[in-house]
């Protein structure tokens, strides 16, 4: 998904009014007339803009494959259609938004899209221009509303782009033709990628249609389909708030289901809704210009923090798509500015919708917010059943079965008096994307979503009238960055207030992500995993001693402290990385923690890991306190210890003297210290005059780590039988691995 956000548009320019009917026009807009090709196919061969997403569980194999080939050929030639709206070769290159790549990007990159995944996933082996299938192959997700340099883009040609799609026209028509497969079409069949292509190309016509009502009007041209927007417009309607009883709503599918989907639709969510109430229509333009009279965009009290930086940077004073002309508004639709509709929809972005129910609050006292996802899902289940590719007819302004715009809120009504449940603009939510319980990143695109879940991206939920494909049916979730634009609006719930989101971000740091594989993550080479090992081995020692407190010293990302659980009823796990600390209290208290692993250079695999995975960790996790210290300076109210354990830590302390000092007070009389060490020592770690051990000493005598705990724990513990080596393995690489073994010294304090 990292290619589908958008930022600040274009300034609008010379606008050019256009004379309206406040009539309806509804006829159906034709021009494909299909029959499967084995070539181009021009816009005059087709009838019909409307095509339904293929159902992957029915039909005989012949017959789905002439169904996706006909889906194929569609979406390729009515992309194609979208890039005749510009007016000439350099329209290709014109920066429609500071933050987005010129539309020559976008015209290829849906191209070189199939050939690359198709290579990925080995099922052809055959380029058609590697350089574009470099430079056309990443897009954009702006981290800011600034960051995006030009300087170092050499483009193609408008006809060099035409070549490469005419030849993968070619070699995709072919494949799907020739390629044998079985019915049903999994996620995890050849034939997915071919559909993968496709809605990765549905999702960039939308994404087009944005760009170019973001170019100047001297770069664009009318359309014989394109321009065919709505002419129906009147008095906006009053808005109301109604009544949503509440309920329990479950979500998410599952590899069974017969649509194809990206990665984050799968899984299971569920939640109870508590009875709300939902605004009757979407907010009009009318109801928005409320808003930007009362001075909206001017006072701060109604924006976050990220909200005012955008106004302050945008400069915004109303809605982008907003022309001002006098004293008057004027509405810039994709390809021509025209007389406000002010009972359509108000484009807005998130964090404008936010501002406006800020704004509303203030001026109701009532709380009103946007719906979170379960709760739209929860209203579309009340108010609606369909779902393409099922409908007969669109129930609402979507799947290009209307006109090629917005139109009146009143048009599309639901049950219960709602109207625009589905279509017309997308709905933004309070909730910030993230995976649903059981999701898994698929192979061949295995950063669609997993950089979008990083509580930065907010999921709307709905579609739009462009939203086709996977865009337009219930369980497709988007997410794109609060400042993003597209066809995107509001509509506003009247309900409780919301907790602070919690995000479970992948984590990406090198050291912590090692940290969790080493301690979570798989076994290799026959070595079991050292947490584990060293609390196996430590288990004898506990036999004869209390077993109500024990700490863990250097704890990293937490499976000894929580495998220490097992047998003491309190654990204090310590570690003075507090990012390392990060990862077992999100562990501990959402269930799970994400990850990459490192395979080669930039290419990384996504993981999680789960509590529910481990035998027992869900009935002790809360016996342990997981915090940031520093094992040489130890806070006074760590104390009174009946076992003490040191993983791998005493060669990365500073003072390890210091540490060994302090810690012989810290534990019960009779009580256990367990260390184990590689003995690797690092003046980074250490400085030389603080080791104590590794060294010649001054007899000439080599002196052994070993030696040196003897020494420093004297008298008051002594050790308890002969060290035992545990071995380990830390992964760093899909192809390099660190093996290692380190000594486990018990020591025991005298009673």
């Amino acid at each position: 998904m990292k290619d589908e956000r958008s930022g600040l548009p274009h300034a609008m320019e010379t606008v050019r009014p256009r004379s309206r009917r406040q009539t309806t026009s509804l006829s159906k807009v034709k021009f494909m007339n299909l029959h499967v090709p084995s070539s181009n196919m021009e816009l005059s061969n087709y009838n019909t803009v409307v095509t339904k997403t293929p159902i992957l569980n029915e039909g005989l194999v012949e017959q789905k494959r002439e169904e996706i080939l006909e889906y194929f050929h569609r979406t390729f030639s009515l992309y194609e259609s979208i890039f005749e709206c510009l007016v000439d070769d350099e329209s290709y290159y014109a920066r429609a938004n500071p933050l987005r790549h010129p539309l020559i990007f976008y015209y290829g990159h849906t191209s070189v899209f199939y050939i690359n995944k198709l290579n990925v996933a080995k099922l052809i082996n055959e380029r058609v221009d590697p350089k574009l299938e470099s430079s056309l192959a990443i897009g954009v997700d702006e981290m800011s509303w600034d960051d995006l340099n030009q300087d170092h883009y050499d483009w193609p040609t408008p006809a060099e782009v035409k070549a490469h799609r005419d030849k993968t026209r070619e070699i995709v028509d072919r494949f799907i033709r020739t390629y044998d497969f079985k019915m049903p079409i999994t996620f995890d069949d050849p034939m997915w990628v071919v559909i993968m292509g496709i809605e990765h190309e549905r999702i960039h016509l939308e994404t087009t249609a944005v760009l170019i009502r973001e170019l100047p009007l001297d770069r664009v041209k009318s359309h014989p389909v394109w321009s065919k927007i709505c002419t129906e417009t009147g008095t906006a309607p009053e808005n109301e708030l109604l009544p949503v009883e509440g309920g329990h709503i479950v979500y998410g599918k599952s590899k069974t289901n017969p649509l194809y989907g990206w990665d984050n639709e799968y899984g299971h969510a569920e939640a109870e809704i508590k009875p709300f109430k939902a605004s009757k229509y979407l907010v009009s333009n009318t109801e928005f210009l409320s808003f930007v009279e009362a001075g909206g965009y001017q006072t701060e009290e109604f924006w976050d923090s990220e909200g005012w930086h955008w106004v302050q940077y945008a400069k915004a004073e109303h809605p982008v798509y907003w022309v001002k002309n006098g004293d008057a508004y004027q509405y810039r639709s994709m390809l021509e500015v025209i007389d406000m509709p002010w009972d359509w929809p108000a484009d807005i972005n998130y964090l404008e919708a936010k501002a406006f129910c800020n704004w509303k609050s203030k001026e109701t006292g009532k709380h009103i917010r946007m719906p979170t996802e379960a709760e739209w899902y929860h209203l579309r289940d009340l108010t609606t059943d369909a779902d393409q590719p099922y409908w007969d007819k669109a129930p609402g302004n979507i799947n290009l079965e209307y006109e090629m715009s917005p139109c009146p809120v009143t048009r599309h009504a639901f049950k219960d008096g709602f109207h625009d449940i589905i279509g017309n603009v997308w709905q933004w939510t309070e909730t910030p994307i993230d995976g649903l319980e059981g999701y898994n990143v698929h192979p061949i695109y295995d950063d669609f979503s997993a950089p979008t879940f990083d509580g930065k991206h907010n999921v709307f939920k709905g579609g739009c009238w462009i939203s086709t494909g996977n865009y337009s049916i219930k369980n497709s979730r988007y997410a794109f960055r609060r400042h993003f634009f597209q066809y995107s609006g509001l509509r506003y719930i009247e309900g409780e207030k919301l907790p602070a989101p919690e995000m479970n971000i992948y984590e990406t740091d090198t050291q912590v992500s090692q940290y969790i594989e080493f301690h979570f993550g798989e076994e290799h080479y026959g070595v079991p995993n050292f947490p584990v090992a060293c609390i196996e081995a430590l288990k004898p020692h506990t036999t004869d001693i209390k077993t109500e407190r024990a700490l863990d010293l250097g704890c990293a990302t937490g499976r000894s402290s929580f495998e220490l659980a097992k047998i003491f009823d309190h654990v204090d796990a310590l570690d003075f990385s507090a990012r390392l600390i990060e990862a077992p209290s999100t562990l501990q208290k959402t269930g799970s923690q994400r990850y990459t692993v490192q395979d080669q250079g930039e290419l990384v695999t996504y993981k999680e890991v789960k509590l529910s995975q481990f035998d027992g960790y869900d009935a002790i996790k809360d016996k342990v306190w997981f915090t940031q210290g520093d094992a040489c300076n130890l806070a006074d109210k760590y104390t009174d210890y009946d076992l003490v354990f040191a993983g791998n830590l005493i060669d990365r302390l500073y003072s390890p003297a210091d540490f060994l000092e302090q810690i012989k007070a810290r534990i019960r009389p009779g009580g256990v210290l367990v260390l184990t060490s590689p003995y690797t020592w690092l003046e980074e770690f250490t400085p030389r005059e603080n080791w104590i051990g590794g060294f010649k000493a001054l007899t000439g005598e080599n002196f052994t780590t070993l030696e040196g705990l003897a020494d420093h724990l004297a008298p008051e513990f002594e050790k308890v039988g002969e060290p035992q080596d545990i071995p380990f393995v830390i992964r760093e690489t899909a192809r390099k691995f660190q093996h290692s073994v380190a000594e486990m010294s018990v020591w025991r304090k005298a009673k």
